[in-house]
């Protein structure tokens, strides 16, 4: 069975010019579902993609290298998928190598892939973690995600200058204090006594 066609996602957005009450056929508005459905193919680029593949390629000859690795303040924008609102932020991961380490690049692409579909914040920080640590299945990973998100600031609540910050820990980063303060000292956050 396959799913709607280009042509039906371009009435849909139709509707919903109409449904608004402007007219889909003035100069303005002509093209704009065909513009929107484009739009729609890039930002929900996610779906076609799979972040496991990305992660394959490991590279072993590292000579015995097993300190933390860490790539901060990867830009993100994604969509929530209570409003498909804009959710802009950056996320910071850390690992610590069991043997092998992987393209810096790739991890850019995992955050990437996830960012790239309808999403809470707490599942996508989760879906990173998990995707990293399954695949490269090292000693530990952590994740933290700082989103803005504008479905609180541009209705509803209307409450701008507000970031949601979210994380995920596992392995060492969650059983070790001093892996996890490592960590979040390295991207910037405050230590937790523990």
């Amino acid at each position: 069975m396959s799913g709607p066609t280009r042509e039906d996602a371009e009435k849909a957005v139709r509707t919903l010019l109409e449904w608004i009450g402007d007219d889909p056929d003035r100069e303005g508005l002509k093209s704009t579902p065909e513009r929107v459905v484009k739009a729609y193919e890039d930002w929900f680029g996610g779906y076609r993609d799979d972040p496991v593949e990305f992660l394959r390629r490991t590279f072993r000859e590292v000579d015995g290298y097993d300190e933390m690795i860490v790539l901060r303040d990867i830009r993100f924008e994604s969509h929530c998928e209570h409003h498909i609102a804009p959710i802009i932020g950056k996320v910071h991961i850390g690992y610590l190598p069991n043997r092998k380490v992987v393209g810096i690049s790739k991890l850019a692409r995992v955050v990437e892939t996830f960012a790239r579909r309808l999403q809470v914040q707490e599942a996508m920080t989760a879906q990173i973690a998990h995707c990293i640590q399954d695949v490269l299945r090292p000693k530990g990973v952590g994740v933290v995600v700082e989103g803005t998100h504008q479905c609180m600031t541009t209705r509803g609540v209307r409450k701008h200058g507000v970031a949601m910050i979210t994380s995920q820990l596992l392995g060492h980063f969650r059983s070790d204090p001093r892996t996890r303060n490592e960590f979040l000292s390295m991207i910037g956050r405050p230590s937790i006594q523990g």
